[in-house]
């Protein structure tokens, strides 16, 4: 599937942190992924209150789902990762798990949004994912 990776020098250089700031994609079929958490495929939480660990599961649940509708880890072109009670001192986690995922460049377009809670209190990350395939 086509797609063009644009970091242009008017905005900082995100690739370094693990995402790139626009991905035009063409493609067959979109998909369009649930927030996936770090339930494990029989509702156990993988990781505890352990944020790294809770976000490589995540980040494995969202490849599971690519690659369950046919498609692979790299036609992914956005997410968005909810973190909860984000602060900067949690960015060395969640971006590490990002890059594991996601060795590139190229990378998604990606947002990280801090919130409050999630669906089940012992979550700690929720990531959101679309993918364009051929």
């Amino acid at each position: 599937m086509p797609k063009d990776y644009f970091n242009p020098p008017s905005l900082f250089p995100s690739q370094e942190v693990g995402f790139s700031q626009v991905v035009v994609a063409s493609g067959a079929r979109t998909l369009y992924l649930s927030g996936q958490t770090a339930w494990d495929a029989q509702r156990n939480l993988v990781g505890g209150s352990d944020l790294a660990a809770q976000a490589r599961q995540a980040f494995q649940n969202v490849r599971s789902a690519v690659e369950a509708a046919g498609g692979q880890i790299d036609d992914v072109v956005s997410l968005r990762i909810y973190v909860v009670d984000y602060g900067p001192e949690k960015a060395a986690a969640v971006g590490a798990a990002l890059r594991e995922c996601f060795p590139g460049p190229p990378r998604p377009a990606t947002t990280w949004i801090g919130v409050v809670s999630l669906a089940d209190p012992g979550f700690l990350i929720e990531i959101e994912a679309i993918a364009v395939t051929d």
